[in-house]
């Protein structure tokens, strides 16, 4: 192949603000639901909902990258086949 694509790499600054956005989102919603005037099942029905909806969505953001990645691959090799294809063809060969 001619030429690898580089992988993207996140900025620090950018990982940074993702990990702190996601504690102050989960420190609010706990605060809210610890201070809500309900009676301690509901709040603790909201807190596992909540705890369930976090891990759904991690688990919905990995399978989105995976196949994202999966694409990729399979976007190479046909890259590296349409490329060696290209690269034995010879326009100029007598039939």
């Amino acid at each position: 192949m001619s030429d690898t694509p580089v992988k993207q790499q996140s900025t620090a600054a950018f990982y940074g603000q993702a990990v702190a956005s996601f504690a102050v989102a989960m420190a609010a919603t706990a605060i809210g639901i610890f201070r809500l005037n309900a009676d301690a099942w509901v709040r603790g029905f909201l807190a596992i909902a909540v705890l369930y909806l976090v891990t759904s969505a991690f688990t919905l953001a990995k399978v989105i990258r995976d196949r994202q990645e999966a694409g990729q691959i399979v976007s190479r090799v046909d890259q590296a086949r349409v490329e060696r294809l290209l690269s034995e063809h010879d326009p100029f060969e007598k039939l």
